[in-house]
């Protein structure tokens, strides 16, 4: 199994790296990783001091301990050069492209990285916040079963795909789902993590919170947020409940039975299960056990 399916990625923070009470809180929060982005959340006059305000945050004593991911601008545009190598210097576990059309900007920008020897470690996220990007969703995603191409994760941009279609997201967000629904079967057939995207009221935690279930409902493996308060709402909703860690280790320990061993359906609890939901339930186990490695 691909590594990006095994690591927690339930809460994903966005820190704009123009902020340095922002980059100092970092450290501190309980979200599975940041994305301190240079992109979007940084003004074009900012863009050289928040690269560097960044370089040199993540050089220092106050590096957060979790996940670490930067989101630079577009390779073919002003900053995307600097940005990539200023990244790589700093060495982050995944360098996140904005824009991403096609295959041919995962790439680009993984040659770009072997052109600098970057570890085989350093992955890279997809933004798939364009209308190419969803028409190209299943070429981008196969590239995560090459290992070459480094790919790792795709990132739902809901924002910037409700600017470039122009359609109103409807209660529930009625009128994305369907593209939401292609992106989780997209990251599947590739073998990756797939995120959904912010919610930008950060004052309606209940809303949120729906939100984030209905999200895992879908198949996402976690949601990129744009402030701390979120963390705790998604957290919980992209974690196994008590009664699904009961049934999966039901599930397993039915199979485990000497007279069970080799069978492929058993039953349990008055309904048949078979192979497929005993590897579902050990995946969930593995989940669990993450979380509870965290003190959670």
């Amino acid at each position: 199994m691909h590594e990006p399916l095994t690591r927690l990625r339930r809460s994903v923070l966005f820190v704009p790296a123009s902020n340095e009470k922002a980059l100092k809180k970092s450290a501190a929060l309980a979200c599975d990783a940041v994305i301190f982005d240079l992109e979007d959340a940084v003004a074009s006059e900012e863009k050289a001091e928040a690269r560097e305000r960044l370089r040199a945050f993540l050089s220092g004593p106050g590096r957060p301990q979790c996940e670490v991911v930067i989101r630079i601008n577009t390779l073919s545009g002003e900053w995307g050069t600097e940005d990539l190598l200023a990244a790589r210097a700093v060495k982050p576990d995944a360098i996140l492209l904005p824009k991403v059309d096609g295959p041919r900007d995962i790439l680009d920008a993984g040659a770009a990285l072997d052109e600098t020897d970057a570890p085989r470690s350093l992955s890279l996220w997809a933004m798939m916040e364009t209308p190419r990007s969803l028409l190209n969703a299943g070429p981008i995603a196969e590239l995560g079963r090459d290992p070459a191409a480094r790919l790792a994760c795709l990132v739902a941009g809901t924002n910037d795909l409700v600017k470039e279609t122009g359609i109103a997201p409807g209660p529930g967000r009625t009128n994305l789902l369907p593209w939401l629904m292609q992106l989780v079967l997209a990251a599947r057939a590739g073998n990756l993590t797939v995120l959904d995207g912010v919610s930008n009221d950060f004052r309606e935690l209940e809303a949120f919170a729906r939100e984030c279930a209905e999200a895992r409902g879908m198949g996402f493996d976690g949601k990129t947020l744009i402030h701390p308060a979120q963390i705790a709402s998604a957290n919980a909703a992209f974690a196994p409940t008590k009664e699904e860690v009961e049934e999966a280790k039901a599930i397993v320990a039915e199979f485990a039975k000497p007279e069970n061993r080799f069978r492929g359906v058993v039953s349990l609890n008055g309904r048949m299960v078979e192979r497929l939901h005993l590897e579902m339930a050990e995946g969930l186990l593995a989940k669990a056990k993450q979380i509870k490695e965290k003190g959670e």
